[in-house]
């Protein structure tokens, strides 16, 4: 091993191959599992933020609804406790991918996306949930030339929509905000997205959603879905729920309908979590305004500070298993370890000697649009949110709105826009997934390594509205 592969190596050496956020003294206990057959009105199958906040609004909307939550494991577990805990403003996987999409009503999506994150920040403080929130917006960072031209592009399209609230940084700006060599330039969305402690979120929600009546059984696996009667039922391992109405939240695991699950394969995600930085080293790096930060390139680095001045540094390894199959072995990968923490100090050289806490991993829904999907089943008894693709956070709860939208059968506001009348393509059966999703890793590393000129391969996804380019 290499000197300087060696001293990357010696940071990871304390690190625990466990979630830094699912790790807090703070974690509640399981609930029992269900052992008995339970009737309700809406039953929610999943226990991450698209059931919670699913349970939840419908309690909110009408207090009378029965509502039963199941989570396989605990709430909170899986991608909601997983992730980098950037709650979005955005629904459509940023404006890049928003805009390429879904120009003519991008506004509309921009406007009710604010309205979400609004709505989550008032959730957070009217139910007293302890989860970090800071409003400190996000900075889309250039690493290379190349990006200062596709974030400017990207501000003047904004522009043009009007659509406002992102600030154009140069290198000296960039560097005054955080400092880091390889930092030549940035977009910064100052209002747009907060950051927070996402198993904290998660279990204040089960906690709100308890608080208002809502049943919730862990350790409840939903196994299957039927018609039965008037109405549905869901069998689990000990018992089985009958309900009027069933929303899943499922996301990256197999959705209890079956046409669904071609729409969205496994993608697996690593972050590693640095111990808390003292007061010499966080003055180095500046980050006195505490934004979430994100390079440009793609294969991307998204980082943060925590409420603790730990710094979380994620991405670049997206890593997807042939067949789509989900497996607790994937959730650890040293050599992303390794390969992340020597990004890390070459990103930030000035704290060379920091240690790593942390190292994890886990599975997010991708869809071939990059952004969340939805539609119904069963007559209109069911209905599905999936496809988040790593931007879940703020999004699921419109999700949830989604959902109980169309399971009242009324058009909204939401339920009328194109983003959610229309599906992305569905994945190909393998070998041709996983041959496609490799040429298409491959081609965007080359991308990266030619100044952001596209191949072929790209063109042409681009071309058929598959559009990978994060």
């Amino acid at each position: 091993m290499a000197p300087a592969a060696m001293t990357f190596a010696a940071s990871l050496a304390d690190a625990q191959p466990v979630p830094f956020w699912l790790e807090d003294p703070g974690r509640p206990g399981a609930l029992p599992a269900l052992t008995s057959t339970e009737r309700c009105d809406l039953l929610v199958v999943g226990g991450g933020y698209s059931g919670l906040w699913t349970a939840l609004l419908a309690k909110e909307r009408d207090p009378a609804t029965d509502v039963v939550l199941i989570e396989g494991r605990e709430a909170g577990w899986a991608a909601s406790g997983r992730n980098g805990g950037f709650c979005a403003a955005s629904l459509t996987h940023g404006l890049g991918n928003g805009l390429a999409r879904w120009p003519g009503e991008l506004a509309a999506l921009e406007e009710l996306g604010a309205r979400n994150l609004d709505a989550i920040e008032d959730a957070v403080a009217r139910y007293g949930i302890d989860c970090d929130f800071e409003r400190t917006g996000e900075i889309d960072v250039a690493t290379e030339p190349h990006h200062l031209a596709e974030l400017r592009e990207l501000h003047d399209d904004a522009a043009a929509l009007g659509i406002g609230g992102t600030e154009l940084l140069d290198r000296d700006q960039m560097r005054a905000e955080v400092d880091s060599p390889t930092f030549l330039g940035g977009l910064w969305d100052r209002d747009g997205v907060a950051m927070l402690h996402p198993a904290k979120l998660a279990w204040g929600l089960k906690r709100a959603c308890l608080d208002l009546g809502v049943r919730i059984y862990e350790n409840t696996r939903g196994l299957g879905l039927a018609r039965s009667g008037p109405g549905l039922a869901v069998r689990t391992p000990y018992g089985r729920i009958l309900a009027h109405r069933v929303a899943l939240g499922t996301n990256v695991f197999p959705s209890l309908v079956r046409r669904v699950r071609p729409y969205t394969v496994p993608v697996y995600d690593y972050a590693l979590m640095t111990e808390p930085l003292d007061a010499g080293r966080l003055a180095s790096v500046g980050w006195r305004r505490r934004q979430g930060l994100g390079d440009s390139a793609n294969q991307f680095h998204y980082f943060r500070i925590t409420a603790d001045n730990r710094i979380l540094w994620g991405g670049y390894d997206a890593v997807y298993p042939y067949g789509g199959r989900l497996s607790a072995e994937m959730d650890h990968r040293p050599e992303t370890y390794l390969k992340l923490a020597g990004h890390f100090f070459h990103c930030f050289p000035q704290l060379e000697g920091v240690r790593f806490s942390h190292a994890w991993g886990g599975a997010i829904d991708t869809c071939s649009r990059f952004s969340a999907f939805f539609g119904t089943a069963h007559g209109g008894r069911v209905a599905y949110a999936a496809g988040y693709t790593g931007l879940g956070v703020g999004a699921s709860r419109f999700g949830a709105d989604v959902m109980l939208d169309l399971l009242g059968g009324r058009p909204t506001e939401r339920t009328r826009l194109e983003m959610v009348r229309s599906k992305p393509l569905p994945f190909p059966p393998e070998p041709v997934a996983w041959a496609g999703i490799g040429l298409t890793k491959w081609s965007l590393a080359r991308a990266d390594a030619n100044g952001g000129r596209r191949n072929l391969w790209l063109k042409a996804m681009d071309r058929f509205g598959l559009g990978f380019d994060s």
